[in-house]
């Protein structure tokens, strides 16, 4: 706080003589010094905004296994996927069936419909609902880790199963790598590719051949768990690892 100090001289009277006697005046009393303190004036206070965080557009589902909870968002980019994956979990298509096939390190799959009653051994994978959807490939969607994609067969229209996906785990990238797959497979990975490669990891060797239509928000967690259980021949794991899907938004 600045301090203005205000100061006042002393007067003093000089003698005056009248007549043949003289007389003496009286110096005036000195004033006291006055120190005024004057408070600096403060800027009013701008009222605190609040910040308003916007919901990413897009259905949820939430996934709900023996292992935990997964909360995965569908792309509005993959609408036939996206609507088809909906219509499927209203039914309750998806609810009891096991992740048949998990490979630590790479995804976890699940959606066969006849893994539901499955006994203990028995290889799984080929089970369908009939029909195929046609591959959705967008650039700007790829497989990092949580990434949610249609499993398919071997199909020169890479079509995707009606109703068979997987959660990719993967693992971390280097530069060094991401260079020899650029060679390898003839595309250009973006820079934020890369920096999702290099820090949270994925499946890179999987972009634009199989259809991402989705995105884990929480819940990677989950996926380490289910996808370090022991497994059989076949990827199978030893003890079932359920599945019930809901639409929540």
């Amino acid at each position: 706080m600045n301090k203005l100090r205000i100061g006042l001289a002393t007067l003093l009277l000089s003698l005056a003589c009248f007549g043949i006697q003289a007389q003496t005046k009286k110096p005036a009393p000195k004033k006291p010094v006055v120190k005024k303190t004057t408070a600096a004036k403060k800027a009013p206070a701008k009222p605190a905004v609040a910040k308003t965080i916007k919901p990413i557009p897009g259905v949820r589902v939430k996934i709900t296994t023996d292992s935990g909870v997964i909360i995965v968002r569908l792309y509005d980019k993959t609408p036939k996927h996206r609507d088809n994956f909906i219509r499927l979990a209203n039914e309750h298509f998806f609810d009891s069936l096991i992740f048949h096939r998990v490979i630590n390190g790479f995804m976890i799959q699940g959606g066969d419909p006849s893994s539901k009653n499955a006994p203990p051994g028995v290889m799984l994978g080929s089970g369908d609902v009939g029909y195929t959807i046609p591959a959705e490939f967008d650039t700007s969607l790829f497989h990092k880790k949580g990434a949610l994609a249609a499993a398919r067969t071997n199909n020169p229209e890479r079509a995707s199963s009606g109703c068979q996906f997987y959660i990719v785990q993967g693992k971390q990238y280097t530069d060094a790598d991401l260079n020899m797959l650029e060679l390898q497979m003839g595309i250009k990975f973006s820079p934020l590719k890369r920096k999702m490669y290099k820090t949270i990891g994925g499946t890179p060797f999987l972009d634009m051949n199989y259809t991402v239509f989705g995105e884990v928000e929480s819940g990677l967690e989950i996926i380490d768990k289910i996808a370090s259980v022991p497994t059989a021949p076949g990827d199978r794991p030893l003890g079932d690892v359920r599945m019930y899907i809901e639409v929540i938004k």
